[in-house]
């Protein structure tokens, strides 16, 4: 008795879950982003959103919530109800850097959060502004080595790809930086044209408009080959830091218990949004990222495989939460 007992309770759960991906979406969907406005990740989730909006028939809206390297987002998200109606588009940072930065982060990206698909790949632009009397590389790594720990240059936060990228830019140069950690990559931005920083690595896709305006002057992208929207700009490694590579990624995940069906329709709303022309000139083109659009399950080991690789790089750089 008790046996088909289970067994009715079961199929009734599984019937309803069934039910609930069926009728899914029937209210408007929050894409959380977890960082200010005007970043790489907000662009992407507002052209993302759209879309998704499109495809699904129902409002997709995003909201920032920013501070903590995109922390606070993140662990919002990651106690939300598992519906599939809240969501988290975010970044490298608090999925696989975060996690190994900190003693401790409320909390756990593998058991918290289901990755539903990642969404593209992006990399960092090396640069000053135009009115700086630094037109060169070597110009940085000459005035460091002149003033070891003067030379300062922005990033969205402590243990963020800015800040990966130049505490690797340090190590391979054998020079010294001032870090300044801001909560994202706009404020950086006025402060490094407003002659308060020496100089940043900021994303292809926020720098590109600035560069193509000549307020920013580029000097090397920070991945293993060159962005298509600055064709122009050669890899650090093309300008002699051999093995540079700071990439990440962002992504789209929801809380850890949302049901399969409903991870699966959202997977498939964002592998055709990637495909959709006004996506790929918005965030390819014109972004300078290259679009993925990938499975649940590829996107898992890439977090896998990513955390342990983010361990050995804070490890070997002595990164340290301040």
């Amino acid at each position: 008795m008790k046996i088909k007992q289970f067994l009715a309770a079961l199929a009734a759960i599984c019937l309803t879950s069934i039910a609930a991906a069926q009728s899914y979406p029937n209210k408007p969907i929050k894409i959380v982003v977890p960082y200010p406005a005007g970043g790489n990740a907000d662009i992407t989730g507002r052209v993302l959103a759209k879309k998704m909006s499109e495809i699904l028939n129902v409002a997709v809206v995003v909201e920032n919530r920013a501070g903590a390297n995109g922390g606070i987002g993140t662990d919002a998200v990651a106690k939300a109800a598992p519906d599939g109606y809240t969501l988290l588009l975010a970044a490298s940072g608090p999925i696989v850097i975060n996690p190994v930065l900190y003693a401790k982060v409320p909390y756990d990206p593998i058991k918290d959060l289901r990755p539903i698909s990642q969404v593209l790949t992006f990399q960092y632009v090396l640069v000053v502004p135009t009115t700086s009397s630094i037109k060169s590389i070597q110009d940085i790594v000459t005035q460091a080595r002149q003033q070891p720990g003067k030379l300062s240059y922005g990033s969205t936060g402590i243990g963020g790809g800015g800040h990966l990228a130049g505490e690797m830019f340090a190590m391979l140069s054998n020079t010294q930086f001032n870090h300044a950690p801001y909560k994202g990559s706009a404020p950086a931005l006025v402060d490094l044209m407003g002659g308060q920083l020496t100089f940043t690595f900021d994303t292809v896709l926020t720098a590109s408009p600035l560069i193509k305006d000549n307020r920013l002057r580029a000097f090397a992208v920070s991945g293993p080959k060159r962005a298509s929207s600055l064709p122009e700009v050669p890899t650090m490694a093309e300008a002699g830091f051999k093995d540079f590579d700071v990439t990440q990624f962002v992504g789209l995940f929801a809380p850890a218990k949302t049901d399969t069906a409903i991870i699966q329709k959202l997977n498939d709303a964002v592998v055709q949004a990637v495909k959709d022309p006004e996506v790929i000139q918005a965030l390819q083109t014109k972004g300078g990222n290259d679009l993925v659009g990938n499975s649940p399950e590829e996107f898992a080991t890439i977090i896998s495989r990513e955390l342990k690789m983010y361990d050995a790089l804070i490890q070997k750089a002595k990164i340290k939460q301040e």
